[in-house]
């Protein structure tokens, strides 16, 4: 793939968002926010430790203070090196001091906190022990969409995994599937996801035949066979943002049978696509996907939601699925992948990642959605 690398965020982006961040927990009636290693540190800062362990590391958040990483010393030389860095201040602590007592001092002692999903136990334990008034919310239940509405930058980001992961898509459709293991085709889209610029593979589904009929079914040492329908999934992250996309295709000659269902999860996944748009309740894209497969009679066979959210993960905020409403918001990103699922025989989905405009929705996977037939 050619073109540009995308510019870097720089310290002020990351200030802005820690700033946002801060406002939408004190408007969420927070005291703060307390993030520790992970998706939420990275978005946040740039930051990301070589390695999480039982050290606290740990950024604190809230209205009106300045943003403060809480850092063993010895890591300190690291975090000095992040993007964002520059628009907030280290605090260290050293072996055989107390961290929670260095934390404790930046939090009120009586406050309700935002707290990573991904945090340790025994981390939040310790901050309890040394302020019992203290309560904490997941940061997925209290701030479900800080990550939810993304930047131009951003867009642009999610934009260049997709095309890359559909570029993955256009060269393993050229490879044999017959005779060979599931686990050959998935290690040959994990190479082509590298090839075409991904950092991180996070998964790649390969289901033929009956495996097909089981959504996470991954990959496993069944040899594809001529006559299966084969369901693929894959994605990971590029440039620090994610892809994602599912296209089934079909060794030899499908069925009629086959190309019915195939239709039908084609029909279901373009309405779930012509329903995205500002201020829709996201549980109406599941809607409008799940009444073409129900109508069809095959609503007992789509098992699952019809999507997630995307970003510096691949699965995040908001879901699109039944009780569900929040409205959509342009900036916003997430799949569209309705299916069909047999037991014992086939599945297919079909999946795209979409994100939210003025006026509608505008795919970020642009690969061919008809039936396509490999060899």
């Amino acid at each position: 793939m050619t073109g540009s690398m995308p510019a870097p965020f720089t310290a002020d982006d990351y200030r802005a968002r820690m700033e946002r961040a801060a406002r939408c927990a004190a408007e969420a009636g927070l005291a703060g926010l307390l993030v520790a290693p992970g998706p939420d540190m990275v978005w946040l800062t740039g930051y990301a430790p070589t390695a999480v362990t039982e050290r606290l590391t740990v950024l604190v958040l809230a209205a009106g203070r300045d943003p403060v990483l809480v850092v063993p010393t010895l890591e300190a030389p690291d975090a000095e090196k992040a993007a964002g860095a520059s628009a907030l201040t280290l605090r260290g602590w050293t072996d055989g001091t107390d961290p929670y007592a260095v934390t404790a001092a930046l939090l009120d002692a009586g406050g309700r906190f935002g707290i990573s999903d991904n945090a340790w136990a025994m981390h939040l334990l310790g901050l309890q022990k040394i302020l019992p008034g203290t309560s904490y919310a997941a940061l997925t239940d209290a701030l479900p969409m800080l990550r939810a509405v993304k930047d131009a930058a951003e867009l642009e980001l999610l934009a260049s995994a997709g095309a890359a992961a559909d570029a993955a898509f256009e060269e393993i459709r050229k490879v044999s599937f017959a005779g060979r293991r599931e686990s050959d085709v998935g290690r040959d889209l994990a190479d082509l996801l590298r090839r075409f610029g991904h950092s991180q593979v996070d998964f790649t589904i390969v289901g033929s035949g009956p495996n097909g009929a089981n959504p996470h079914h991954e990959v496993g040492d069944r040899v594809i066979r001529d006559g299966d329908m084969v369901v693929l999934d894959f994605g990971g992250l590029k440039d620090g943002y994610g892809s994602d996309t599912s296209r089934t295709v079909h060794v030899g000659e499908p069925t009629d049978e086959e190309r019915k269902v195939h239709d039908i999860v084609r029909a279901a996944q373009e309405a779930g696509f012509r329903a995205v748009r500002p201020g829709v309740a996201c549980q109406e894209v599941d809607r409008a996907a799940r009444a073409v497969i129900a109508g069809a009679g095959y609503g007992e066979y789509f098992i699952h939601r019809t999507g997630h959210g995307i970003g510096v993960t691949t699965h995040e905020p908001p879901y699109m699925i039944e009780g569900e409403a929040q409205p959509l918001v342009p900036g916003m990103c997430f799949s569209v992948e309705p299916g069909i699922y047999l037991p014992g025989r086939f599945g297919v989905r079909i999946e795209d990642i979409v994100t939210v405009t003025a006026d509608g929705g505008r795919r970020l996977n642009n690969t061919t959605r008809d039936m396509v037939i490999v060899d």
